[in-house]
């Protein structure tokens, strides 16, 4: 199956380089000189990567054929496809293909559906599940072990443990705490009680 594995941005310098917007757990692998990949749109393509390094955090190749900036502005916006078998897994139990990930069900660790991950946004800082609530909206949950807690590929779904404000329902439901506690807070004053002042729940620094 083909799977988009980066997209082309803008040219850097003048020797024909390109930044990429890398879309693959595997870079090294899928990004290696010498491969040759297809494109989107298909007209550009194949591309053979001639060279590839990395520049302040960012992925930079030069593709054989594109030898000055011109030719490597010209690629902007392309997006990189690479074959890979359907049935490869990825060596460590915790990286997933984008494909496995797809169309995954979003639900929080009581059952309460959040919506499905329709796109994965790979990021220089981290990834992003970019999920399809059922009203049409979209909200990003970052793909980090504290937050996902659990992909499960049998059951077709992520559990996820958003932090309060990452997830509007979830952000509502804190107000609403938060003003319980300065309601009873406001109680107690009133009351003249000399307990433990009260505050926020203790939080688990996710």
């Amino acid at each position: 199956m083909q799977l988009v594995v980066a997209r082309i941005g803008r040219a850097h310098g003048i020797k024909g380089e390109v930044t990429v917007e890398v879309r693959t757990d595997e870079p090294e692998l899928r990004l290696a000189p010498g491969a040759v990949l297809a494109t989107d749109p298909a007209s550009v393509g194949p591309l053979t990567i001639e060279t590839g390094r990395v520049h302040s955090g960012r992925l930079l190749l030069r593709f054989a054929g594109s030898g000055d900036r011109n030719a490597a502005e010209a690629l902007r916006g392309t997006l990189l496809i690479a074959e890979v078998d359907p049935e490869q897994q990825p060596e460590d139990p915790e990286e997933f293909y984008d494909h496995q990930l797809l169309d995954l069900d979003v639900v929080t660790a009581d059952g309460t559906e959040v919506g499905r991950i329709t796109e994965i946004s790979h990021l220089p800082s981290q990834d992003l599940f970019i999920v399809e609530r059922p009203d049409g909206s979209e909200v990003m949950i970052p793909f980090v072990e504290e937050i996902v807690t659990a992909i499960d590929l049998d059951a077709q779904r992520a559990v996820v443990d958003p932090p309060p404000g990452l997830i509007d329902d979830r952000a509502e439901i804190a107000s609403a705490r938060e003003d319980g506690d300065q309601d009873a807070d406001q109680d107690r004053g009133r009351d003249g009680d000399l307990g433990t002042p009260g505050g926020a729940a203790d939080e688990d620094g996710n």
